[in-house]
């Protein structure tokens, strides 16, 4: 690949496809990776940019390390990481799938840190490289109702913040990524399609729009970046507001409808 490389997981629709559409533009060849291979597929053939689709379900325990292999084996390096894979669930915590509880840590907290990890080092060398890790307004406060979902967003945002401080004057930036809701297949597939969340259609921002602002974010090197004014109005309050009042909005919002 003769041009510099971006990374992409969760690639194969939404906020991944429409940041690897962004990186292509902006003169990036791209590995996606992802569960989907024919989303990933069908991106790739759309793209102004030279493209490798390696599936990968960051689900399963090693499947960084795995993906991490294979990049090494092709003799891919990587200049950019999104890390944008994630999983939700809505419904009470005493009432939810275990299994599925398992998949989300492990995509939004463990394989995203592993990935991390193993990237990072080679960037530090070579004294330049982007990552982005994707968390959500959701870091900013508990949800209960998506209770573990909103937590793993919060190691999310407190990783990426602290990663940021620590790379200062390496050449390597660190840009955490806060999207309110969007419009993605994530609703559906977290159960709560319906919720009075996903029913504010003023609030819900387009994948595409949410990727540009994140990108040129990236570019700027900025640690934390909020998608749209009403996101970061609510997640700012949330920081200065009553934690009771904080915990009721943020139940009412998830409660499935």
């Amino acid at each position: 690949m003769p041009k510099p490389v971006a990374l992409v997981t969760g690639a194969s629709g939404g906020i991944g496809a429409d940041l690897a559409r962004e990186l292509a533009r902006d003169g990036y060849d791209l590995v996606l990776a992802a569960r989907g291979v024919e989303g990933m597929q069908k991106l790739a053939s759309e793209l102004d940019a030279q493209s490798a689709v390696i599936p990968a379900d960051l689900s399963k325990p090693g499947a960084a390390a795995q993906l991490a292999k294979e990049l090494e084996n092709r003799g891919i390096t990587i200049d950019v990481l999104i890390n944008n894979a994630g999983l939700g669930e809505t419904g009470p915590f005493a009432e939810s799938d275990p299994s599925r509880l398992s998949e989300m840590l492990q995509v939004n907290m463990v394989a995203l840190t592993e990935l991390t990890r193993a990237l990072l080092p080679p960037m530090i060398a070579r004294k330049r490289g982007g990552i982005m890790l994707v968390a959500s307004t959701a870091a900013f406060q508990p949800g209960p109702f998506m209770a573990v979902y909103y937590a793993t967003k919060a190691y999310v945002l407190s990783l990426g913040e602290a990663l940021a401080f620590e790379l200062r004057g390496t050449g390597v930036t660190v840009t955490t990524l806060c999207p309110g809701p969007t419009r993605t297949n994530f609703a559906h597939a977290a159960g709560n399609p319906n919720s009075p969340l996903f029913k504010r259609q003023s609030m819900i921002m387009s994948s595409a729009e949410v990727a540009r602002i994140g990108y040129r974010a990236m570019k700027a090197g900025r640690p934390v970046v909020i998608t749209g004014f009403a996101n970061k109005l609510l997640a700012m309050s949330a920081r200065y507001s009553p934690h009771s009042m904080v915990l009721k909005i943020a139940a009412s919002l998830n409660t499935p409808g």
